[in-house]
């Protein structure tokens, strides 16, 4: 399928890129073992010894080197002169602000402001969502209520990628995998830019992934984490309204399916429990499995197999009709749910009763 739209002879070429740029961030991120942040374990985290962070500065090295070379000699890929501009502005900016909550351990109110700056370079250039394409109802001009939903967007799913980064792997491989299904959709549908940006932002990811999992020599840090929520976000809303192909605003939230059930589950029934949401916790639910005793290695591996089911329910979802498109878009939500009731019994199995100690 997507070599009807990809090139064969220029896929080649492309997968060389991401290949380079994996050797490139594999060398910052063996640099940064030895310059990185020290993270000290304590109560809410898994791991038991000092290691360094912010091993996501080679994926963020790698991706910009790449998007800096779409810009100059890309042609089929480009998208217009402001758009580009924005995307170049805001991952910059992202990735300086991670970079600095890394350093400095920011408040997450000072976090959270900065992370809006921002999106609200996006949201300047002009790229911002102006239609939904929702089941039954098809493409719903939202107009500058688009506007309120992107930034909305952006900010959610770059917390959610931060809040998730608590395991080896999981964060890094759940990225990985969503930029390999929406590369080979974009590129089925014409999308080249979002073809191109999810594959260069893979290569970044492919050559850190390798110091992070099974064992991790280097956390990603909220460089990495913010920076690859962000620029997934990014995409989706760019692939949303600057195709040749209209995408569905849904492809990125059914890819990252797994990270944003979990969030949005944890969010509510801390809500409802009448804690401190912005207290730092350990009550996610990748958390709670593996305090009840699941290797942490399978718990990434699961949600892993969450975005691999995300990524097929988004081809299944763009392949169908409208009318069954419903039931496809419900199928993650019914694996998280089942997930959940799992993740439950074995808690209770284990006596953890609650589970945001």
């Amino acid at each position: 399928m997507i070599l009807s739209t990809v090139s064969v002879l220029s896929l080649p070429r492309h997968l060389a890129l991401m290949a380079g740029l994996a050797i490139f961030s594999g060398i910052i991120v063996r640099v940064m073992i030895t310059l990185g942040v020290p993270d000290r374990p304590d109560a809410r985290k898994a791991h038991t010894a000092t290691t360094p962070k912010s091993g996501g500065v080679g994926i963020v090295c790698a991706f910009l080197l790449g998007v800096l070379l779409l810009y100059r000699y890309g042609q089929v890929s480009r998208i217009a002169e402001p758009y580009f501009i924005g995307v170049i502005a805001a991952s910059l900016l992202i990735a300086l602000v991670s970079l600095l909550d890394d350093l400095l351990d920011m408040s997450f109110a000072v976090k959270l402001a900065t992370q809006l700056i921002a999106a609200l370079a996006v949201i300047l250039s002009g790229l911002w969502v102006h239609n939904v394409a929702l089941p039954l109802l098809g493409y719903v001009n939202l107009g500058w209520a688009g506007v309120p939903l992107t930034v909305f967007f952006l900010l959610f799913v770059t917390n959610a990628m931060n809040f998730i980064d608590g395991l080896n792997g999981l964060a890094a491989g759940v990225t990985l995998i969503a930029c390999l299904f929406l590369a080979g959709i974009a590129g089925a549908l014409g999308g080249f830019f979002i073809y191109t940006a999810s594959l260069l932002l893979a290569g970044g990811v492919l050559g850190f992934l390798p110091f992070n999992f099974p064992r991790g020599r280097i956390f990603m840090g909220d460089v990495g984490s913010q920076f690859c929520g962000f620029m997934l976000a990014l995409f989706g809303v760019a692939a949303a309204r600057f195709e040749q192909v209209q995408m569905s605003f849904l492809l990125v939230p059914f890819l990252l399916s797994g990270v944003l059930y979990d969030v949005t589950f944890t969010l509510i029934r801390r809500f409802l429990a009448r804690e401190n949401i912005a207290r730092a916790h350990h009550g996610h639910l990748y958390q709670v499995v593996r305090r009840a005793g699941m290797d942490a290695r399978l718990v990434a591996i699961i949600h892993w197999l969450f975005a691999v089911l995300g990524g097929l329910t988004a081809i299944a979802f763009i392949s169908t009709p409208s009318v069954p498109r419903l039931w496809i878009g419900l199928t993650p939500l019914a694996v998280q749910i089942v997930w959940t009731l799992y993740v439950s019994s074995r808690a209770r199995r284990a006596g953890i009763g609650r589970w945001s100690c």
